[in-house]
C-alpha cells in the first residue's frame, strides 16, 4: 500500500478467486472472459491463482476453508470469490463470515443501483442509487451462541439471573450481540470517507437505538461523535446544522424498521447508508429486490486499513442449476468491477459496467430477466459473457 492508503498495482497482478459451488462452475468461467477482455483492453493482463473453499477444498483437502486459501488473500491483498456452500451440522457456521472474520475484513460494500431494461417490481428503480456499508465482523453474526438445554445455556441463564437480574426462560437459547466502538467507529469513518471522495450527500446511519439503546444505539452516538471529532470540516451531523449542511455531506440516522418501508416509498431520499451487520443483511437484499435481484447485485468484503478486500457473488450456490450454463453472472461480473475500482484500475471498472449495461439495454438477458421482459433475447450464461465482451 502507498502512503496515503491506496494500493499500488503493476500492471499484471496475480489475483487469488474461488470458483464457487454449484453455480460457481458457469459464473465464474463467464465473468473471468469479462475481465481478462475488459483488462487487456487497457493494456493489463491479470494472473489469475485458484484457490480452495467450499465443497471442492472438501474434497481435496478434507477442510472447508484451506488455511492456504487465507494465506492467498493476505499475501495478494485482493481476491474474488464465487458463491460457496454453507455447510451443515459442525464446522464453519459460513464460510462467507469466516472469511470476513479471519482477514478482519470489516467492511461490506454493497452499491445498489438500477440498470436501464432491467425488470423491477417497483414502478421507480431509477431512483435507487445507494451504497451500503455493513458493519462484518461484529452483532450477531459474531456467532456468540449457546444451545437451549446444553450446561453452557443453563450456567449462562444462571449467571445473569444472578449478577444482572434478568429472567430468562430456561428453556432458551442465548446469543450475545456485541457491538463495539472501535467497529463501529472504522465502519463509519470508511462510509464518510467513501461518500466525501464520490461527492455523495449525506450519510445515514440506520439502528434499531430506540430498543438496543446500548448496542445499536451506541452506534448511533458513536457516528455523530466521529463526524464532529474527525469530519467537522467535510461533514455535519443532523442535529448540529438545523437541517441545512450547506456544502458538508449531511450525516443522518433512521431506525431500521421504518427504513426498510422508506428505501421503496422514498428511495431518493437516501445515498450512503452505514449500518450494523444484521440491518445491513437485510437492507442489501430488499434493495437488491427493487434493482432485479441479488443475481445482478455486487459485494465486497474490504478492509481499508490493510487494503485487503474479497469480492463475492451475493446469489446462493443454486445447485440444482449447475452445469447447465444457465444462471444470471452479473453479480461476480459487477463484483469484479468493484475489485478493479479498489485496485485503481477505474478505466477497467468503468469498462465492464458500460458493456454490461449497453447488453441489458440491447435486451440481450438470461432467463431470469428473459422472462420478466418483453422482447428479450435470452441466452445462456457463456453468450452473455460473449455479448459483454462484444461491447466493451
Amino acid at each position: 500500500m502507498r502512503a496515503d492508503g491506496t494500493l499500488a498495482t503493476p500492471d499484471d497482478p496475480i489475483i487469488p478467486f474461488i470458483e464457487g459451488d454449484g453455480t460457481g462452475v458457469d459464473i465464474w468461467p463467464a465473468s473471468k472472459m469479462v475481465f481478462d477482455a475488459a483488462a487487456a483492453k487497457h493494456g493489463r493482463k491479470i494472473t489469475w491463482l485458484e484457490v480452495l473453499a467450499g465443497e471442492k477444498a472438501y474434497r481435496e483437502t478434507g477442510e472447508w476453508l484451506p488455511e492456504e486459501t487465507v494465506q492467498a488473500f493476505r499475501d495478494h491483498l485482493v481476491g474474488i470469490k464465487g458463491p460457496l456452500t454453507t455447510p451443515v451440522g459442525g464446522g464453519i457456521r459460513s464460510l462467507n463470515v469466516a472469511l470476513r472474520q479471519v482477514l478482519d475484513l470489516y467492511v461490506c460494500l454493497r452499491p445498489v443501483r438500477w440498470f436501464s431494461g432491467v425488470p423491477s417490481p417497483v414502478r421507480h428503480p431509477e431512483k435507487v442509487d445507494m451504497v451500503i456499508f455493513r458493519e462484518n465482523t461484529e452483532d450477531v453474526y459474531a456467532g456468540f451462541e449457546v444451545a437451549e438445554g446444553t450446561p453452557e445455556a443453563r450456567r449462562l441463564i444462571q449467571h445473569l439471573h444472578d449478577e444482572l437480574g434478568w429472567n430468562i426462560r430456561a428453556d432458551s437459547g442465548i446469543g450475545v450481540k456485541p457491538v463495539s466502538e472501535t467497529g463501529s467507529k472504522r465502519l463509519i469513518r470508511a462510509a464518510i470517507r467513501y461518500a466525501v471522495d464520490r461527492g455523495r450527500k449525506s450519510v445515514t446511519l440506520v439502528h434499531k437505538g430506540n430498543i438496543q439503546k446500548f448496542t445499536e444505539g451506541a452506534f448511533r452516538a458513536w457516528g455523530y461523535e466521529l463526524v464532529r471529532d474527525e469530519f467537522s470540516d467535510v461533514a455535519v451531523g443532523w442535529d448540529d446544522c438545523d437541517g441545512n449542511p450547506g456544502d458538508r455531506l449531511l450525516v443522518k440516522d433512521a431506525i431500521a424498521d421504518i427504513t426498510l418501508q422508506q428505501v421503496l416509498t422514498r428511495p431518493e431520499e437516501f445515498d450512503v447508508i452505514a449500518t450494523l451487520n444484521l440491518n445491513g443483511d437485510y437492507l442489501s437484499d430488499a434493495l437488491a429486490a427493487q434493482v432485479g435481484g441479488i443475481g445482478i447485485a455486487p459485494g465486497a468484503n474490504i478492509n481499508y486499513m490493510t487494503g485487503c478486500g474479497v469480492f463475492e457473488a451475493t446469489n446462493g450456490t443454486a445447485p440444482k442449476y449447475a452445469g447447465q450454463d444457465k444462471v444470471n453472472p452479473g453479480s461476480v461480473i459487477l463484483s469484479g468491477a468493484l475489485m478493479f475500482e479498489h485496485i485503481g484500475w477505474m478505466d477497467v471498472a468503468g469498462s465492464i459496467v458500460r458493456a454490461l449495461e449497453a447488453t441489458i439495454a440491447d435486451k440481450v438477458v438470461t432467463y431470469d430477466f428473459a422472462r420478466l421482459t418483453e422482447g428479450a433475447h435470452e441466452v445462456r450464461c457463456s453468450e452473455l459473457a460473449e455479448a459483454i465482451v462484444e461491447r466493451l
